[in-house]
């Protein structure tokens, strides 16, 4: 049967879940979560909610699912061994150097792949399982077909969005909050500037990136038909009462082996939506699944909270109880539960009966009364000699101490080890300056002039270079050993074997680098024989994910731009790193292509902006598979802190050029090098000399 995983954003919400029916609930403990803003635990009420959740057969499994810097990672270990010790049951991971530390300080304690790591192939679910991680949560974006192939073959357990909020771009790859406000989605603080109005030039104002609320409730047999381990609800930052109500309906839905009857899905609605629900991306009928909060929606939930009754505790544990009282030997009570917990506790010795005597029926009716306990008495049975006689007060301390002994069983603290967190030793960084790699977009920004400059690595997106092909050759005879593929950022499992020949022709003419910003297709591009670096994609900020990143094999890494200047210095590099020095930030990577549904038709080679209340203007370029990347309104530029990035003890500084012309690029490129004084009109120095949260 599906595991129904629920949000408990407060303790109040965990209740609520528990009491409505969830399996399993999923918390927020200490500062690294991706819901900072929900009300979360403290280490006691998280050491309590464990106790009370699996009192009551319920999992408990604890977020640590954002980017952290070398200075936060030891606390966030701590985290770890603490939630270990508490005996949640597992722990949520993004950041791949957590994703270390864990392994080593916490060696049993399971580990899944929260959604934040961008999973959504096989491929990379396989490198989750090569991680050690014991279940993957699947980028919301998948159709029913790939979640279908991914379950067929996965090493580990599947995990599934079937509930709540829908963001724009794939989680774990969304900088728009922090480039824009300094608050990133990645570390938990996401500002949702998403949900915030855009037009078009001479369009009107409107939510142009806000999506409806997912909902994948008429889906759930056939998911679990497909072998999806656990479905979730989305909703940590919600109130108990639509944590009680979506709990509820689903609950109710996976238990009776049906979809939500109509009356449930308008209950669901009313809970909370955005103009509705969508199941497009699963259906992969993605043209009406836009949609923001209206005032009519705000009525509907207001109405529905002021009807809902006063939660109660109704979830109760089943136990079976059997006393046996004999002559000359203490009482006992034996209870056992569903899940195989078996106790037996003992009593005083019965006394000779005066008058009437103990009987089997009195024993059983005092044991039966299970009321005001989290337990309700499933089955009962005395076995008592005739002529015996035991206080009724002595029964009742018979029964509380069985129950005692059961919910001592069910709340035991699993045996689990202890290790050792080791911080990566320190390495002295580079001496000599940053090289310049350069990665283009579009295969006029590979001119003659650009090639002359010599950069020590040229990474061309797949679709460039395979419809280019007659031209590779002369391109390698230009930059021998310097041409690296740029892999799409996304790649389904359908998409990677599309592109498999391709890449097989590539290596064969002579390309020997990839770059790849996701984990999936490092083993199998390793397997054609490419050198794989990696791309900002893979979130890097800290020493021990670089760490994991050599044990993955990666030739070098690029650090995440969210990183300060300084910790991007401080950084104990044990492997070649990369930084973006130059270029328009990507702030998101849709499923939606956001061009063809402004005009009906594919524009992708046409100017195309979106502009917020400020006037700031985003273009939306092209991504592979009729996808679209929103870029910043402004280019990072960093020529003129030359000193800065010279001293950061990098292998190479990137100058990314989407929408630039062919003869901007190459002036760049002089700037950078210092051979000429261009400074662009309007710029931006990123995240790199700010505070982000």
């Amino acid at each position: 049967m599906l595991e129904l995983l629920a949000p408990a954003g407060s303790p109040e919400a965990l209740a609520a879940a528990v009491e409505a029916g969830a399996d399993a609930v999923y918390l927020g403990f200490g500062a690294h979560n991706a819901r900072r803003g929900a009300r979360n635990f403290s280490p006691a009420e998280c050491a309590e909610a464990i106790a009370y959740c699996h009192l009551h057969g319920v999992k408990v499994y604890i977020t640590l699912n954002t980017l952290m810097t070398d200075r936060e990672l030891p606390a966030a270990a701590e985290l770890v061994c603490q939630a270990s010790e508490m005996g949640a049951d597992a722990v949520l991971i993004q950041d791949l150097g957590l994703l270390r530390a864990a392994r080593q300080a916490a060696p049993d304690l399971p580990l899944h792949a929260s959604t934040q790591m961008s999973l959504h192939s096989l491929d990379g679910v396989k490198a989750a399982a090569d991680l050690g991680l014991t279940r993957a949560v699947l980028a919301r974006e998948l159709p029913r077909d790939e979640i279908r192939h991914i379950c067929a073959h996965s090493p580990i357990e599947i995990e599934v969005f079937v509930h709540g909020a829908l963001c724009m771009c794939y989680s774990g790859q969304c900088y728009m909050s922090s480039v824009i406000g300094g608050r990133s989605g990645n570390r938990g603080m996401c500002a949702q500037p998403c949900r915030l109005p855009y037009h078009w030039p001479g369009g009107p104002e409107g939510p142009l990136l806000s999506l409806k609320d997912l909902s994948l409730a008429s889906h759930l047999q056939e998911l679990e038909e497909m072998g999806v381990a656990c479905v979730k609800l989305e909703g940590r930052m919600r109130r108990p009462e639509y944590v009680s109500v979506a709990t509820a309906v689903f609950a109710a839905a996976i238990r009776e082996h049906r979809e939500p009857t109509a009356e449930e899905l308008r209950v669901l609605q009313a809970a909370f939506s955005r103009q509705g629900f969508t199941d497009g991306y699963y259906r992969e009928e993605k043209t009406d699944m836009f949609g923001a909060r209206t005032e009519a929606d705000a009525k509907a939930t207001a109405s529905l909270l002021a009807q809902m009754p006063r939660q109660e505790e109704r979830r109760t544990i089943p136990v079976s109880l059997h006393a046996v009282i004999r002559r000359d030997a203490p009482a006992t009570a034996e209870a056992s539960d569903e899940d195989g917990h078996r106790v037996t506790v003992t009593g005083p010795v019965p006394e000779a009966a005066v008058r009437r005597g103990l009987t089997a029926e009195t024993v059983e009716r005092q044991l039966a009364k299970t009321g005001g306990t989290a337990y309700r008495c499933a089955a009962v049975s005395a076995q008592v000699e005739d002529g015996l006689s035991l206080p009724v007060s002595a029964l009742n301390a018979l029964r509380r101490d069985a129950l005692d002994a059961v919910t001592a069983a069910r709340t035991a603290l699993p045996p689990r080890q202890v290790g050792v967190w080791q911080p990566e030793p320190r390495r002295n960084n580079r001496k000599e300056a940053p090289a310049l790699t350069v990665s283009v977009s579009r295969w006029e920004q590979i001119t003659e002039a650009l090639l002359a400059r010599a950069p020590e690595r040229l990474y061309v997106p797949l679709g460039e270079l395979t419809s280019h092909e007659t031209e590779v050759p002369s391109l390698l005879e230009r930059l021998p050993g310097r041409i690296a593929v740029l892999l799409p950022r996304i790649l389904w499992d359908r998409e990677w074997a599309e592109r498999l020949p391709a890449l097989e022709a590539l290596r064969a003419a002579g390309i020997t680098e990839a770059l790849t910003g996701n984990p999936g297709p490092i083993a199998p591009l390793q397997a054609l024989g490419f050198t794989v670096r990696g791309d900002f994609g893979l979130n890097i900020a800290n020493s021990s994910a670089l760490q994991t990143a050599a044990e993955l094999g990666l030739a070098s890494a690029a650090l995440s731009f969210e990183l300060r200047l300084a910790a991007v210095r401080d950084l104990s590099k044990c492997m070649d790193t990369e930084l973006i020095g130059y270029g328009r930030l990507p702030l998101m990577i849709t499923e939606q292509c956001l061009i063809r549904r402004r005009s009906g038709v594919c524009a992708c080679d046409e100017d195309q902006r979106l502009t917020d209340r400020t006037g700031a203007a985003f273009p939306v370029v092209r991504a592979d598979g009729c996808r679209n990347e929103i870029l910043n309104c402004r280019p990072l530029f960093l020529a003129d802190r030359r000193s800065d990035w010279t001293g950061a003890g990098l292998w190479a500084l990137r100058l990314r050029f989407t929408t630039e012309e062919p003869e901007t690029c190459v002036r760049i490129i002089r700037c950078y090098n210092g051979e000429d004084p261009f400074v662009p009109e309007d710029y931006t120095r990123g995240l790199y000399y700010r505070e982000v949260e």
